[in-house]
């Protein structure tokens, strides 16, 4: 009888820097999968602004993303900022501009250049770089066919007191009226719309809308899957700095309490529960400053950012 120890020994092939590659995709698509069969059909509202919108190989590795959600049969739905191209062209056009509670003050000749900024020029660059990506995008505002109906912002609650103060911001708008039948026709083509935050009043005048607000009531109103906020930051972070990849609306209110979360981030944290209690399933705060940031919070279990979400209920014991 042959022991063991005679039998020659058999080695694996070994692989190439191909099969190694092929292995590796192999992997990613095995984790990517279920997420996008999670995700199919389904509306994602994605907010862009912060350092991407200047940088431009971000701005090229997020129109990529988008033209990839399509592709894989998710409905993108990108709302843009842009308060650092207001304010260059507002100084280039020597007209002064303060802030009240982070929101600008918007008179006539400011609201005209807003318009025109957001609408027309930063609008069709992001309309632009998603067709490059072989993309299909197409550029409207929230005053196309009324899809944005907002009010005047006469009050806002005072730093100090938290109290509601009676303001005057210019044409600065809240959404009172959310109209999505343009979006969804969009949508349900093989086409990507592109929002630029600008509203309109029942008097039609025209209302400049925070970026995160304008995305936050869009989502809420089309009851989206999801709705991902980039921004220039990591993400919401505990007490000792490290980030938070999931939080329930219980805890995110317990940490605003405690002061763990502060500053700017409580009305993002506040917007973000509003938006799911409204019936989306969870808000990502996402760091757009991570290069395909989107497909990553999406199709990996790692995520870039924080995101809220109901707390799932327990199942009662049998």
């Amino acid at each position: 009888m042959t022991s063991a120890q005679d039998l020659p020994e058999k080695k694996l092939p070994a692989m190439s820097d191909d099969a190694l590659t092929a292995h590796q995709q192999a992997r990613i698509l095995a984790e990517a999968i279920p997420h996008l069969i999670r995700y199919d059909e389904q509306t994602v509202v994605v907010k862009f602004g912060g350092h991407a919108m200047g940088d431009e190989a971000l701005a090229n590795a997020f129109a990529q993303d988008i033209v990839y959600l399509k592709q894989s049969g998710i409905n993108p739905i990108v709302v843009h900022g842009g308060g650092p191209q207001i304010a260059s062209m507002l100084k280039k056009l020597e007209i002064t501009s303060d802030f009240v509670n982070g929101l600008r003050v918007t008179d006539k000749p400011t609201v005209e250049v807003v318009e025109m900024v957001l609408s027309g020029k930063i609008n069709k660059e992001i309309v632009s770089a998603i067709n490059r990506q072989g993309g299909k995008a197409v550029g409207i505002s929230g005053k196309d066919a009324n899809l944005m109906i907002a009010k005047k912002i006469t009050e806002m609650p005072d730093p100090q007191s938290n109290l509601m103060k009676v303001v005057d911001i210019g044409y600065v708008g809240d959404p009172l009226e959310v109209n999505p039948h343009i979006v969804e026709v969009i949508s349900k083509s093989d086409l990507i719309p592109v929002i630029a935050p600008v509203g309109i009043s029942r008097d039609g005048e025209t209302l400049n809308i925070n970026a995160d607000t304008f995305a936050s009531a869009l989502a809420a109103r089309m009851q989206a899957k999801r709705l991902l906020l980039l921004t220039d930051v990591a993400g919401v972070l505990d007490a000792n700095k490290n980030i938070i990849p999931q939080l329930s609306i219980e805890d995110a209110r317990e940490m605003i309490k405690a002061g763990t979360i502060s500053g700017g981030m409580i009305p993002k944290i506040e917007g973000c529960i509003e938006v799911v209690e409204a019936g989306v399933e969870g808000v990502v705060i996402i760091d757009g400053r991570v290069p395909h940031c989107v497909l990553l919070e999406l199709f990996t279990e790692h995520g870039v950012g924080t995101l809220v979400r109901r707390a799932e209920r327990k199942k009662a014991k049998s």
